[in-house]
C-alpha cells in the first residue's frame, strides 16, 4: 500500500505541472484525483486490522470524497468550457499516458484486493477508475488536436464525473451493508427472550 501511495504522490506532482502547461480541465481533474487517492490510500492503510465499524466508516468517508470529487470535476469542466480557452492536445495526451502508466503499476499491486471488504475494495475501485480516467484523458488530447475544439475536454469531464459517482454509490452501499451486518449478528446471537405467560 505504501508503494501505491508513493505512486499517487508522484503522479500528482507530474500531472499538476501538465495541467498548468496544457490548460486542460481533464488534466486538472486527474491532478485532483491523484491527490485524493494518496490521502484515501493512507486512510485505508490506517484502518487495516481495526473493527468492522471503523473500516466501514472509512469507506463511507471515501464514498463521500469520490462524490465530492465528481462534483468538482464537473464544475471545473463546465468552467473551462465557458472560459473558451483551447487546451494543448499533445500535452494532454502525453501526461494522460503518464498517468495511465502510473495507475497501471498501482492496479497490478492492488488487483488481489478487488474482492475484499468495502474499505479494501474501494482502494481497488479508485485505482481502476484512475486507469480508465487517464486513458480517457489521453484520448481527449487526441480529440482536441484533431478537432481544434475545447469540447472534448467537457465531454470527458462529464463522463469521468459519472464514473466517480457510480463508484461512490457502490462503496457507500457495501459499507452500509457491512456496518449493519454486525448489528444483525448481535441480534441473532442474543435473541429477545419470550415474555413469560401470565
Amino acid at each position: 500500500m505504501a508503494a501505491v501511495i508513493a505512486i499517487n504522490l508522484l503522479g500528482f506532482a507530474v500531472v499538476a505541472i501538465g495541467s498548468w502547461l496544457a490548460n486542460s480541465a481533464a488534466l486538472a481533474a486527474n491532478t485532483l484525483d491523484f491527490a485524493a487517492d494518496a490521502a484515501t490510500y493512507g486512510l485505508s492503510l490506517w484502518v487495516i486490522g481495526r473493527s468492522a465499524s471503523v473500516r466501514s466508516g472509512a469507506a463511507l468517508i471515501k464514498s463521500a470524497t469520490l462524490a465530492a470529487m465528481a462534483v468538482c470535476i464537473l464544475g471545473l469542466a463546465l468552467w473551462r468550457a465557458y472560459a473558451g480557452v483551447l487546451p494543448e492536445g499533445d500535452a494532454i495526451s502525453g501526461f494522460g499516458l503518464f498517468g495511465a502508466a502510473a495507475n497501471l503499476m498501482a492496479a497490478l499491486l492492488l488487483v488481489r484486493f478487488r474482492d475484499g471488504d468495502a474499505n479494501v475494495r474501494s482502494v481497488w475501485l479508485c485505482t481502476r477508475n484512475d486507469l480508465i480516467q487517464c486513458l480517457a484523458v489521453a484520448a481527449t488530447g487526441l480529440a482536441v488536436t484533431l478537432t481544434g475544439s475545447r469540447w472534448p475536454d467537457l465531454v470527458v469531464g462529464v463522463l469521468l464525473a459519472a464514473v466517480f459517482l457510480r463508484s461512490a454509490w457502490q462503496i457507500f452501499a457495501q459499507a452500509r451493508a457491512e456496518r449493519r451486518a454486525p448489528e444483525a449478528m448481535k441480534f441473532e446471537t442474543h435473541p429477545r427472550r419470550p415474555s413469560a405467560s401470565v
